[in-house]
């Protein structure tokens, strides 16, 4: 486990740590944690890293999965978000789509098993997705999530501003005939 700035730091240090980890042994996966997971102790986002210390590399591609719930709120009072039976990682009722979004850790553990299979094919728009060592190598050994994750925005319509303006000219004009009427009615 590390605070997320091991995963992007740009000293020497940290950027050696990561390259050793992608080259020198076989780094399988980052899970990056809420802000909020350690608290009331400490609420730093944190990241755990998953290698297997090989000494000779092996590094293909690195596995991210960016959980956003862990079943328990992200504040200092840490309450459940859910009913007992459906916490942990392998909870004792199924989980459905509502129950995935305030916990996350059943779909790490059942993604886990397709990382080198299925997990590969995911579009980096999801919740996990891999990417080759390359192209970390190509952006400095960066481990965040964010580096890699792709975010689709919802295309925002706006009004042109002559429609706007002209609306705006008839809602002031529709105000200034209410006055005038209401003027006539008092007085």
């Amino acid at each position: 486990m590390v605070p997320d700035g091991v995963l992007f730091g740009s000293t020497r240090a940290h950027r050696e740590l990561r390259r050793i980890l992608v080259e020198d042994h076989k780094m399988e996966a980052v899970v990056k944690l809420p802000g909020g997971v350690f608290k009331p102790y400490a609420g730093v986002s944190t990241a755990i890293l998953f290698f297997t210390r090989t000494d000779s590399g092996g590094t293909d591609d690195v596995w991210f999965y960016d959980v956003t719930a862990d079943g328990w709120s992200l504040d200092d009072k840490r309450a459940p978000l859910l009913p007992e039976d459906k916490l942990g990682v392998v909870p004792f009722a199924p989980l459905d789509e509502a129950d995935h979004a305030k916990n996350n850790l059943p779909d790490v553990l059942r993604r886990w098993g397709g990382r080198l299979g299925a997990e590969r094919r995911r579009t980096r728009t999801e919740q996990s997705f891999c990417v080759p060592r390359a192209e970390i190598a190509a952006n400095g050994y960066d481990l965040s999530l964010n580096r890699y994750q792709e975010i689709v925005h919802n295309e925002v319509r706006n009004r042109p501003p002559l429609e706007i303006l002209a609306e705006m000219e008839r809602l002031e004009s529709d105000i200034q005939q209410g006055m005038s009427e209401l003027k006539g009615l008092l007085g």
